[in-house]
């Protein structure tokens, strides 16, 4: 799916070409820090743990009770996950694929 044309301008490309620079969580806690506020930043990780808890077909309330998250944020990162730009989709495989090497990893062969 391409970009949405009213988000990408040549600033937008400068801050995510940015944030490509960065090497390791440290360096996003620093960067995010800077750039966003707390609060701004502890609704995007929000948004993403609604994402994995849709994805694991979880219900509304527990993903509420879980998270704390208000139904309209549940539905509208639903809505992204099922109409949007497969941001999340994008996301939610490749951090199932880390967790999955890290699982092996940390597990003891028998």
């Amino acid at each position: 799916m391409p970009v949405n044309e009213k988000l990408r301008d040549p600033l937008t490309d400068k801050l995510f070409e940015a944030m490509l620079t960065l090497k390791n969580v440290e360096e996003f806690y620093r960067f995010f820090e800077d750039i966003a506020t707390i609060g701004e930043i502890k609704a995007l990780a929000q948004r993403l743990e609604v994402a994995k808890m849709l994805d694991a077909g979880m219900t509304y309330e527990d993903i509420v009770a879980a998270t704390g998250a208000s139904t309209a944020t549940i539905s509208r990162v639903k809505k992204c996950l099922n109409y949007g730009a497969d941001g999340y989709r994008i996301v939610l495989e490749r951090t199932k694929n880390e967790y999955k090497k890290q699982d092996k990893q940390e597990k003891p062969e028998k």
